[in-house]
């Protein structure tokens, strides 16, 4: 049996913050998990480094389902995002070890293919709606099957998933929060405008996204959704925040757009009854905050018995380790419904070699032993950690608002 003999945190910035988890055996194999939580990267490098590592030493690495339950129980004090960020960079790097020694992509390790690729989304964004048009017509040209359409609101100087980027989208910079200004009442005016002038322009064989990002209460979720059903959605994303997860009756009694939500959930508990109750379509968790491929398993198999589809997070504070889990696990479940992704920068992509590819619209993580990424340490020590926040949003009166 492949026995723990070290591990150890490496923190990066090619562009953005990354924490990466190397564990290493006494076979001279060598798993990477994941460990980054935007914003607060630090406090998940110290839970890895202080408190989880040295409990690893030793064990079998073959057993990953006996570590994940001893991390998450023995800990006591459970969830919680760092909690299960840190879980999740340990069960990432034990199914990149198993794979690695089994000679098997992980993909083939979860039961094998399900499909030939997952579908992705890319992000169309720009200052208004003609520049969203324009961003979402180039990336159907490259052959994309989905596009994220957000554009600047008239009358708010910034808004979520907006960027001067084309192809890229980073929230998190500066040595403190910006600060942004929000209106309910001029989003709710421009919205329906943008995907009536999209489906004008794009026609009906793409499928248009949209994220609205937390900041509306269940009735005004409602009423969008319903002024956002003659443009056919694939989905209106973070509707509303989602800690009372019996708010999106409200939204389900007023609208037939299909609803996702589940970005910033760490466990199954954040989504029972949501997918229980059937309140919404698709469930957003993803591997790096959500425990791991072990505990995202467990997830989508609930979804599964609700007709509920996976729709995992993909934005760039996930690093291309945590990319290569997301498609391991969702060419295997069987009610994957869709992975957001957004590329990495060049310095990124060469700090994380990986094998996963995309080609007309879909991802695959290729055929490569284990997770199909490495981690180059020596050009990651080139990067130095540099302190960076997410955005923090006011209402136009001041008010602290959800950003």
């Amino acid at each position: 049996m492949p026995r723990i003999i070290s591990a150890r945190v490496i923190v990066t910035c090619p562009g953005r913050n990354f924490v990466t988890l190397k564990i290493e055996t006494d076979q001279g194999v060598y798993g990477v998990g994941d460990a980054t939580l935007n914003g607060r990267e630090l406090a998940v490098a110290s839970y890895l480094t202080d408190h989880v590592i040295p409990c690893l030493i030793g064990r079998d690495a073959h057993t990953i389902e006996d570590i994940w339950q001893y991390l998450y129980k023995g800990a006591y004090w459970r969830r919680g995002p760092v909690t299960m960020s840190a879980i999740a960079a340990v069960d990432m790097a034990l199914w990149d070890i198993k794979g690695k020694i089994a000679g098997l992509p992980v993909w083939q390790l979860l039961g094998g293919a399900s499909r030939e690729g997952c579908m992705v989304y890319g992000h169309a964004n720009g200052s208004d709606i003609s520049e969203t048009i324009e961003r979402a017509h180039e990336y159907l040209e490259q052959g994309y099957k989905a596009v994220r359409l957000q554009s600047g609101v008239p009358g708010l100087a910034a808004t979520y998933g907006v960027s001067g980027e084309r192809f890229y989208y980073e929230p998190a910079k500066g040595s403190l929060p910006e600060e942004t200004l929000w209106s309910t009442s001029k989003y709710m005016r421009h919205v329906p405008e943008l995907f009536d002038k999209a489906r004008d322009a794009l026609g009906w064989d793409v499928h248009l996204l949209h994220d609205v990002h937390h900041r509306l209460t269940p009735i005004e979720a409602g009423r969008l959704g319903k002024d956002l059903e003659p443009y056919r959605l694939f989905w209106l994303e973070d509707a509303t925040p989602a800690e009372n997860q019996a708010g999106f009756r409200l939204i389900r009694q007023h609208t037939t757009t299909p609803l996702a939500v589940g970005e910033i959930f760490n466990s199954i508990w954040d989504a029972k009854q949501l997918i229980e109750e059937q309140l919404i379509d698709y469930v957003r968790a993803t591997v790096v905050h959500a425990g791991g491929i072990t505990h995202l398993r467990r997830i989508a198999a609930l979804a599964d018995l609700y007709q509920v589809r996976t729709g995992c997070h993909g934005a760039t504070d996930l690093s291309p380790v945590s990319m290569a889990a997301a498609l391991n696990f969702g060419l295997s479940v069987p009610n994957f419904g869709i992975q957001e992704y957004m590329r990495h920068t060049p310095e990124t992509d060469a700090v994380f070699p990986h094998a996963y590819s995309l080609s007309n619209g879909l991802m695959h993580p290729g055929d490569k032993p284990g997770l199909g990424v490495d981690l180059d340490e020596a050009l990651a020590a080139q990067y130095e950690y540099k302190r960076a926040y997410l955005p923090v949003n006011r209402l136009e009166d001041g008010t602290m608002f959800n950003w």
